[in-house]
């Protein structure tokens, strides 16, 4: 194989091409426009790590295409008239670097076997791994027999308009990856679904009796809630001490955090809980389920308000596969259903409850609303659709993905490894027969979107030798 001599010797250049991108702040922000008038969509910093390498691109010998600063392509062009489109889908934008670095996110230094800085891995360091492997082949003097198109999205961390816009205005590859992922190959990404519950409350007055007059927890559907708050009122100020004493012995019986405050004439009751991403909550522990299994064991005026509670800790509570909403689902490449509760509002006398659903590839989200309606029968909580994002599954015998594997095996000699159905989301979920393949090595920590995010030299060269082989068995004609 010569191109793996290849690859070695533009290692330095690689390199050198990876840190002055990694360099590049590319957070998206506010649309902006250049001196000649043109629109930015995604900023400024996007636009220049997007511009950087599409020149990168083309230097290299490849023809590259940009679909009005939203997307585009560097191609290595098949001459073969039947020649399907394999499609590379990376982005070059990047999370915000927040607190927290031992070091500068965007220096891009060169320390211990390690490139340091925000983007290494996701998703600079694969986008170039993929480009500088079609060098090398095209160096190496092969001739593709499909089209090889590495696009570049360019708003992967906040939305795949980018990619969306992109298939507006060129063509759907036929089959592709993502190096988005981690190896040895996600085939498969479960349904990703938000709703809320709603519920109207009457108004009471404390005089009439203990009210709950507010509650508040969680950030995003996606995230655990570590903390919640409720405020109660009541016109007999003894009401709060039976509270407290009520409290203080939950906290000692489930060994939950929960403390009161008094707060004016009300008292403020608070849950705190273990954050985490919603796609793993048994990691974490739901500061809203934790405050709501609390306040089922107080007497409000309001039936509304009691029957908010009562349902939520019969049918939600702590569960996290759907086990009391009628949607338990669960299939053989997927596992089980996931369900998070990230926020609930108790405002204006309204309150709304936010779940992220991770449902199996062989169900839908009309599966789970099925279920989920069958439980608000009888009660006056309705249900908001919030959206869908639909499952996305190669079967594991399929030639494609049997290729990557041996690909993978081949480099790695890892057989233990097996493919498996992802809890999250990439481009996969947008083109056609595409998976996640990489870049994340298995034991390999994961500092993606977090602090002092790096990527090793050695993993760095080993997924780029994947990724030309990978290519190589695909797309290329049996000898250079």
């Amino acid at each position: 194989m010569v191109y793996r001599e290849i690859l070695e010797k533009n290692k330095a250049e690689m390199l050198e091409k990876l840190q002055e991108l990694v360099r590049i702040r590319s957070v998206r922000t506010e649309p902006c426009r250049s001196p000649e008038g043109e629109v930015y969509p995604f900023g400024a910093g996007v636009e220049e790590a997007y511009q950087y390498t599409l020149k990168l691109g083309k230097e290299l010998g490849f023809e590259v295409k940009d679909w009005d600063h939203y997307c585009g392509h560097i191609e290595w062009k098949s001459e073969n008239p039947d020649a399907q489109i394999f499609g590379i889908a990376g982005h070059l934008d990047i999370v915000p670097e927040g607190d927290g670095w031992t070091f500068d996110p965007y220096a891009a230094e060169i320390a211990d076997g390690w490139m340091l800085g925000r983007g290494t891995l996701d998703d600079k360091g694969p986008v170039i791994a993929c480009l500088y492997g079609m060098k090398a082949l095209k160096e190496a003097g092969y001739r593709p027999t499909d089209t090889i198109r590495l696009i570049l999205g360019l708003d992967e961390e906040t939305g795949r308009d980018s990619v969306h816009y992109y298939l507006e205005k060129d063509r759907m590859p036929d089959y592709g990856i993502t190096p988005d992922g981690e190896f040895p190959l996600t085939n498969g990404e479960m349904g990703n679904m938000k709703f809320q519950l709603a519920s109207r409350m009457k108004k009471y007055s404390p005089k009439e009796g203990l009210v709950l007059s507010k509650i508040n927890g969680g950030l995003a559907p996606n995230i655990v809630p570590r903390t919640a708050k409720a405020v109660v009122a009541s016109g007999d100020n003894g009401e709060y001490d039976t509270i407290r004493t009520k409290a203080e012995a939950f906290a000692e019986e489930t060994g939950y955090n929960l403390k009161t405050r008094k707060v004016g004439t009300s008292l403020a009751i608070e849950a705190t809980g273990i954050s985490a991403h919603g796609a793993d909550p048994h990691k974490g522990l739901n500061a809203i389920s934790i405050l709501m299994a609390f306040l089922g064991r107080l007497d409000f005026v309001s039936d509304e308000v009691t029957e908010w509670i009562r349902y939520y800790n019969e049918h939600i509570g702590f569960n996290l596969h759907g086990e009391n909403m009628e949607c338990a689902f669960q299939d053989e490449p997927s596992g089980k259903l996931i369900c998070n509760v990230g926020m609930m509002e108790l405002s204006n006398d309204v309150a709304t409850v936010t779940l992220n659903v991770r449902y199996p590839i062989s169900y839908t989200s009309e599966n789970v609303y099925e279920g989920v309606e069958k439980t608000l029968e009888g009660t006056n909580i309705g249900l908001i659709k919030k959206g869908d994002d639909k499952p996305a599954y190669v079967p594991v015998d399929d030639p494609f993905i049997q290729t990557l594997c041996s690909v993978y095996v081949e480099e790695t000699g890892d057989e233990e490894n097996k493919p498996f159905v992802d809890r999250g989301g990439t481009y996969a979920k947008v083109f056609r027969r595409m998976v996640a393949f990489g870049a994340l090595f298995p034991g390999e920590e994961d500092r993606m979107h977090q602090p002092d995010e790096r990527l090793s030299i050695e993993a760095l060269m080993k997924m780029t030798r994947i990724y030309t082989a990978m290519m190589e068995k695909l797309c290329m004609e049996t000898e250079a």
